[in-house]
């Protein structure tokens, strides 16, 4: 049987002695059938070194990531951008003029940072040490072809017959191929599309991708071809080039700025992992910026979906923790990850129940103890490979006004109310009790924790059943005493206990308040104790008082399906899953930053 846990933004470490499971590397064998079959994970170099990591920087990389989180499931190691680039003064991210190129206008790895490419042999070196290591070797790759071998106007390889490409009677060249008008638009004077129209276009594209199976890359990360610089064109032909090569190659696009899933599911089944945000830096509003694009992909059931000869999966970037450097800095890592450590819990929780590759971008050399036990968190770790039906739990939160204590009519503080599900076993769902209005109307209102708070109570209305459910009269035995709650909005918005159904943009806003229905999940029941039970889930409704902004918005939260065999709280059956009824906390200190805009 299927087992259920609901996960919030609120607190995180309570759970970690409920169940520590070990994500071994034994765990998560993939099935040699299916790339990707789980979201990929590992360490990048662009976080930490930006373009300027050299070979024995990234081999040291790697044998820390091989003794130290391999067991957890990081089995890649990425070198990011421009390891072709010469480490020389007057090179910088958009530069001209500094990269090494081969005689077919292909880069390979600058000599002077990787010195076991001499003679020709590129990453071949590189990624068999990685291979040795049990470890998975990738690299950075730009859109088409760059700016230098276009002004060096270099002949195409032809790499199925060995030479140059010839066609109409004539050998074809770079400019032949080239197309100005689409330069990167982040980095114009790098690179440029390819006319994939023309066979000389489809063959110079080929020799590189063929070029990085014979070095034995295993994961190639394509920058500019997606979001706002899509190449659809470019896309599609590299993955058919990648569909039948004899190595498996991961193939992941980056970044993703202004991506939508419309957008996203037509390349979503040519690749194996699609960026859907711009970069991720270590500043929280960066993180803030994940949380409604990953609830609109998960409500488009866009995670573990069908990819290149496996899956897909949304990507939210690195982790920027540890030691890292800056944007298009030239300088390696020098300065500690500015996001507080409840920021970081925030971003590792959200990335985890997103399902999102797990890509550690920080000087993995100089992981500190906080930093490691984070990204090796043995329960967001199984949730990240082995939760399903992953998606945003639309929370109930209404604004509330709290007086200044002693009754000062200085200016006002503001908060919220934030309404979740718990066992009704736990002493925090005891809370509730009845209020009469009139003769016709009743409120049931939330007082636990109101002492010293100045603040009024969370009410809802109650309206009892008065109409029939599913051909069953509501005054029956099943029904007595149970009703529905209301909000204040003319009475027809009840609150409602499912998080699987789907939400329109406006009635999510609401939270879980939506049109009222009349089928189990709006139905409540108050009992003697003050617990108020549900009669879909059979979970209790509490109320907590947040006092913050509320302007910075409302608190997130998730639910997803765990794997059979997990040891969790609840024994609640809900459609054959057991729910697990107590909440992961993304953070309990800065409540400040746990209402996300």
């Amino acid at each position: 049987m299927m087992k259920c846990f609901s996960v919030s933004l609120a607190s995180l470490w309570v759970l970690l002695a409920l169940f520590s499971l070990s994500v071994s590397s034994q765990n998560i064998s993939e099935s040699g059938l299916q790339q990707a079959s789980l979201p990929p994970r590992g360490w990048n170099s662009y976080d930490s070194f930006c373009w300027t990591i050299s070979e024995d920087e990234f081999l040291q990389s790697a044998e820390m990531v091989s003794q130290r989180l391999k067991a957890h499931g990081y089995q890649f190691v990425v070198v990011d951008y421009l390891w072709y680039r010469k480490k020389v003064k007057g090179a910088y991210p958009d530069s001209l003029g500094f990269d090494v190129i081969d005689e077919w206008g292909r880069m390979i790895p600058d000599p002077g940072r990787w010195p076991s490419s001499i003679g020709g042999k590129g990453f071949s070196e590189v990624a068999n040490k990685v291979h040795s290591l049990g470890l998975k070797f990738g690299i950075h790759v730009m859109r088409g072809i760059s700016t230098q071998a276009v002004n060096a106007n270099t002949p195409i390889l032809d790499i199925t017959k060995g030479g140059a490409y010839q066609e109409s009677g004539r050998v074809w060249h770079a400019k032949d191929i080239a197309m100005p008008e689409r330069a990167c638009a982040w980095m114009p004077h790098g690179f440029m599309s390819v006319n994939t129209k023309l066979g000389a276009g489809r063959a110079f594209l080929k020799s590189l991708y063929e070029q990085y199976a014979a070095w034995g890359v295993d994961l190639v990360k394509h920058d500019c071809v997606f979001g706002d610089d899509l190449d659809l064109n470019e896309i599609s032909y590299v993955s058919e080039v990648l569909s039948v090569l004899n190595r498996p190659i991961v193939y992941s696009l980056s970044p993703g700025t202004s991506v939508t899933p419309a957008m996203a599911k037509d390349v979503s089944g040519l690749v194996n992992m699609y960026r859907i945000t711009g970069d991720d830096w270590d500043k929280w509003e960066d993180v803030k910026a994940h949380f409604d694009v990953t609830r609109d992909f998960s409500t488009a059931n866009m995670i573990g979906g069908k990819g290149l000869k496996g899956n897909s999966w949304p990507d939210l970037d690195m982790l920027p923790f540890g030691w890292l450097t800056d944007p298009g800095s030239n300088e390696g890592p020098h300065r500690f990850s500015k996001l507080t450590l409840e920021e970081k819990r925030t971003q590792m929780t959200l990335w985890s129940l997103a399902k999102s590759p797990l890509m550690y971008g920080g000087d993995v050399r100089r992981i500190d103890p906080t930093t490691y036990e984070l990204i090796t968190n043995p329960t967001l770790l199984e949730i990240n490979y082995f939760s399903s039906n992953n998606m945003e739990f639309p929370y109930i939160t209404s604004s509330i006004n709290l007086k200044h204590p002693g009754g000062k009519e200085r200016r006002l503080k503001k908060g919220i109310h934030s309404l979740g599900l718990t066992s009704c076993s736990e002493s925090k769902a005891r809370g509730w009790s009845i209020e009469s209005l009139n003769q016709d109307l009743e409120r049931i209102c939330w007082k636990k924790g109101l002492e010293n708070k100045h603040q009024a109570p969370f009410c809802v209305h109650k309206r009892e059943l008065q109409f029939r459910l599913d051909g069953v009269s509501m005054y029956q035995e099943d029904y007595r005493g149970k009703h529905q709650l209301v909000a204040t909005d003319r009475m027809k918005f009840c609150l409602d206990a499912s998080p699987r159904r789907k939400v329109t943009s406006k009635e999510f806003k609401r939270g879980t308040f939506s049109p009222c229905r009349w089928d189990s999940n709006q139905i409540w029941e108050l009992n003697s104790n003050g617990t108020m039970v549900n009669s879909y889930s059979g979970l209790c409704a509490t109320v907590e008082y947040i006092e913050a902004n509320v302007n910075s918005g409302g608190i997130r939260s998730w639910i997803a399906t765990g794997r059979t065999g997990l040891s969790l709280l609840s024994n609640k059956h809900l459609d054959g899953c057991q729910e697990f009824s107590s909440f992961l906390p993304l953070q309990s200190i800065k409540i400040g930053k746990m209402l996300i805009a």
